[in-house]
């Protein structure tokens, strides 16, 4: 028998390209609803077509008659789940645990699945089933004031309160007061949510597109209530998930149909039927009030925030924390406020919090540079606190006025008249803006496994998840360093609840979690091989179990920062908005894969620009549910919407991680909206304080004279 071989080093850092890249553009990837099995029956959801009541009666007899229907399943047959139960992110959503009684909360509510030979047999079926409801009145309306809105603690306390605000804003000799308002966003990701499930031998499979299987796996073992050991996940390719594919009903329901039929069931959702089942970014109304001296510093920083959930279970979109990190300010206030409404609950969705909350506080800050005769960048440099504004911690890392700075150089800024509404070209007039971007670097406990086998390659088995970021190549990376190997010396497996527990891809943590635990088991098995062990036929295995060493980390500020600029054209005849260039410089870490890292920035970035002027899912109050519940309907940003984007970064590891990794998935996007507000501002001298920024509230705003 041989050692494993060693080669070249520092594989991290490199631009590589995908290890599963070929497989995808030729299709021999398979996605979750791609892939084959025998005797599989196909399950179609009916949805609520009224928004709050009650079923009366679901008419089966017809339905069962049709060709090929094997099955409905309602609440008045389906298995009864447990929904009490504790998950990874909290009690479970009632959306989820479908068919367990006859009320409706929402349009778009589950209120059957129909199973039949084929998909098509079994969309007609579903169709045509009727269902008798007892209709009550609804209130979708987000518009208008909630008297019953209250705070809500998530991840972090919903209310917290620094010094004397009131008296600090009286003191102050400019102060910006407003309201920025964010609309209801979907995450329309390119692969819809498909799940197949089936028994096999005992055991309960669930072939899935999701950012986590051994997540996705606890969740189902706890609601049929079966040893986590009987359920198994897989999902090896993921079409893009940005925070909405953990558990939700298709999952429930073929597993359901499964167990019923003794058969595979596999439930694709429609595009449509996403729109109400599989998540979504709540609307936000943030109110600001920035009180600052005559040269700018900040003596009071204020921001609320409101956002909606459903009558049936608990979502914030906590806008109001990134200011708790980004500025510091003698009396600092900030809330998160929830209302509740009759519509489907919201979910985690790309910079959850910091999106929308980024928008309205860097919107407020560039007015109140404006207010103080400052440049925008200047006024963020003079309030760069030296540690947390609000925890008082250390920062880990705070590079953001050296990505400013570097921005700056690189983007022209120097040139800029602060003027508003005085270039043209054209009938276009121009204008450039400024924003600061933040999130946070975490990481979650995870377990790995890494071999050294006979023939002298290695196989790493984590159960991470690649949803379209690259982190199956970037763990290939870090996994060759740490063996101090090549990376065609080493296999990647993922996407597997047997590979054991791991962190979601979620939060930007997913590679860093990922990567510390193929980075200790990598170090321990180099150095049992460096003893000069022989491998055996079955090779040498070391596992690690990073829950200890993320345990004792100490407590610091840690996040990624970054500065976003954009140059608009905007022509006030027809209210036509047009990026034309944007540059992000950010501090985000050690960079894994510089071309997958800038895939994910320049993604973030052109989500930003879709936010700022396309994005808005609206709600027909009368219906309670949306207008246009498609892509047709629901307006992204397309090819002619994006301009050369450049996205770069500054050195910025992280000291306390293995590898020196923060997060790069969701800072992209986080600034991107205002800097493109901001730049409307500078270009026609009125503020936009209301997203999307349509043509038609350019034109009825007008153009400042």
């Amino acid at each position: 028998m041989t050692t494993a071989p060693t080669a070249r080093q520092n594989a991290v850092g490199t631009a590589h390209t995908r290890v599963e890249g070929r497989d995808k553009v030729t299709g021999a990837a398979r996605y979750a609803g791609e892939i084959p099995f025998a005797d599989l029956a196909h399950g179609w959801l009916v949805l609520s077509t009224v928004t709050r009541g009650r079923i009366r009666s679901i008419d089966t007899a017809d339905v069962l008659a049709m060709p090929g229907v094997v099955a409905v399943l309602h609440h008045g047959n389906a298995p009864r789940v447990e929904t009490g139960y504790v998950g990874l992110l909290g009690v479970p959503d009632p959306t989820a645990t479908v068919f367990q009684h006859d009320r409706v909360p929402h349009a778009g509510w589950p209120v059957a699945l129909v199973v039949a030979e084929t998909s098509e047999q079994a969309r007609e079926a579903a169709e045509t089933l009727v269902v008798h409801y007892e209709q009550e009145p609804h209130d979708v309306d987000f518009t208008g004031e909630h008297p019953d809105a209250y705070p809500l603690d998530s991840h972090a306390p919903a209310v917290i309160e620094k010094g004397d605000l009131e008296a600090e804003l009286a003191a102050s000799a400019v102060v910006v007061d407003a309201e920025y308002t964010t609309p209801e966003e979907h995450h329309t990701m390119m692969e819809p949510h498909a799940a197949t499930a089936r028994w096999d031998g005992g055991r309960l499979e669930l072939v899935d597109s999701n950012q986590g299987t051994f997540w996705v796996a606890s969740e189902l073992a706890q609601m049929f209530s079966l040893d986590p050991s009987a359920v198994r996940v897989r999902s090896e390719h993921v079409g893009g998930g940005f925070g909405s594919k953990g558990i939700r009903a298709h999952q429930v329901a073929a597993v359901m149909a499964a167990t019923e039929l003794q058969r595979p069931v596999r439930v694709v959702m429609t595009r449509r039927q996403m729109f109400s089942l599989t998540g979504y970014r709540s609307p936000t109304r943030q109110h600001l009030r920035l009180g600052a001296d005559a040269d700018g510093r900040l003596r009071a920083l204020e921001h609320r925030s409101l956002s909606a959930t459903s009558t049936v279970h608990e979502f914030v979109e906590s806008a109001a924390g990134p200011a708790r990190t980004m500025y510091g300010a003698d009396a600092h206030h900030t809330a998160n406020r929830l209302v509740r409404l009759d519509v489907p609950t919201p979910t985690y969705m790309r910079a959850p919090g910091e999106a929308p909350g980024s928008f309205a506080l860097e919107s407020a800050m560039d007015e109140l540079a404006v207010k103080c005769g400052l440049d925008p960048i200047e006024l963020r440099a003079r309030n760069d606190p030296g540690t947390g504004p609000v925890s008082g911690l250390p920062f880990s890392g705070r590079n953001l006025i050296a990505c400013f700075r570097e921005g700056a150089r690189r983007f022209g800024w120097a040139d800029r008249d602060p003027r508003p509404g005085l270039r043209r070209e054209g009938r276009w007039l121009l204008g450039t803006g400024t924003a600061a971007a933040s999130f946070p670097a975490g990481a979650g406990p995870s377990t790995a496994a890494v071999t050294a086998e006979a023939n002298g390659t290695y196989t790493v088995g984590i159960n991470a998840a690649d949803i379209g970021t690259g982190a199956r190549t970037a763990l290939t990376l870090i996994a060759a360093d740490a063996l101090q190997t090549a990376t065609e010396h080493v296999r990647v497996r993922i996407g597997d609840s047997d590979l054991g527990p791991a962190f979601i891809a979620g939060g930007s943590m997913g590679t860093r979690s990922w990567a510390w635990a193929v980075t200790i088991a990598a170090g321990e098995l180099r150095e049992r091989l460096a003893l000069g062990a022989d491998i055996p036929p079955e090779g040498i295995t070391v596992r690690s179990d990073t829950t200890e060493a993320i345990g004792a980390l100490a407590q610091a500020e840690r996040h990624s920062f970054g500065a976003q600029f954009a140059e608009v054209a905007v022509d006030p005849a027809t209210g036509e908005v047009r990026v034309r260039r944007m540059l992000g410089i950010f501090a985000a870490g050690r960079i894994v894969n510089p071309l997958t890292a800038r895939n994910q920035f320049v993604g973030g970035m052109t989500w930003g620009i879709s936010m700022a002027l396309h994005e808005e899912a609206v709600r027909d109050p009368a219906l309670g549910s949306h207008y246009g519940a498609d892509l047709a309907g629901y307006h992204v940003a397309s090819h002619a919407d994006v301009p050369a984007i450049e996205a770069d970064w500054i050195d910025d590891p992280d000291p306390d991680d293995p590898v020196g990794i923060k997060g790069i998935g969701e800072i992209g996007i986080v600034g991107a909206a205002a800097a493109v507000a901001n730049a409307v501002w500078h270009a026609t001298g009125v503020r936009h304080r209301d997203l999307p920024i349509r043509p038609d509230r350019v034109l009825m705003a007008g153009v400042r004279a």
